[in-house]
């Protein structure tokens, strides 16, 4: 996206709506800095307060986070998921995994029956992923919030897509607070492999049925360590 510079009077206003839509766009992704403030000062044509007025702007919304001596970086792809963060990140573990259940049932039966061939391979491929990072849990993380991420795009809902895309962190951190419970990847493994071959069969009850599964699995594992002063 090519930055213009400003004409009218509202300047900061100007400046945060094309930044946020660098970000919207993706041309600035989540986890990525933003370019230096010299660059972004000669392209918008404004002086270097105008443009620290709309990155703090954007700091407050929760879009941009600033890392003392590394720049500024790009927190979230909106301000609708900014929100949603903050909310989150004051959420329990329950609570999160409470959300998923409820969620991804509705994903599950949706992706079962509006699912296409092309979809079905994205699946598949993302779940062979998943499993070839079985050694590396951060990298196994980040690919099994990436193989549901698939399931989501497979029924074709906009919103849920959406949603289930601003709640990738707080998806993260449940993920990563149930991966070390005692044989849950194993179980993770075996209800995830269950899920894809009812997707594949377009068996919306059985889908529903893995999802329950899992997630009751998760439930189940963390209060045992919720019991003895572990993750809360």
């Amino acid at each position: 996206m090519n930055l213009q510079k400003t004409v009218r009077s509202s300047l900061v206003k100007q400046v945060v709506e094309q930044l946020a839509q660098c970000i919207e766009a993706g041309d600035w992704k989540v986890g990525e800095r933003i370019p230096p403030e010299p660059d972004l000062v000669e392209q918008l044509g404004v002086s270097r307060n105008t443009l620290r007025e709309a990155v703090q702007a954007l700091i407050h919304t929760g879009m941009l986070e600033a890392r003392q001596g590394d720049g500024t970086y790009v927190r979230s792809s909106s301000e609708f998921g900014a929100a949603m963060n903050r909310r989150l990140q004051r959420s329990a573990v329950f609570e999160i995994l409470e959300v998923r259940y409820g969620l991804e049932r509705e994903v599950a039966r949706l992706a079962a029956q509006r699912r296409t061939t092309q979809d079905l391979a994205n699946i598949r491929e993302k779940l062979e992923q998943a499993y070839q990072l079985f050694q590396d849990p951060d990298a196994y993380t980040q690919a099994d919030v990436a193989f549901h991420m698939a399931i989501v795009e497979a029924t074709k809902n906009s919103v849920m897509i959406d949603l289930y895309k601003h709640m990738t962190e707080s998806i993260l951190y449940s993920v990563n607070s149930t991966l070390d419970l005692s044989g849950l990847m194993e179980t993770q493994f075996k209800t995830h492999t269950e899920l894809v071959e009812a997707i594949a069969d377009q068996d919306q009850d059985a889908a529903e049925n893995a999802v329950c599964n899992l997630i009751e699995a998760s439930k189940s594992a963390l209060s045992i360590v919720i019991q003895y002063g572990g993750t809360q």
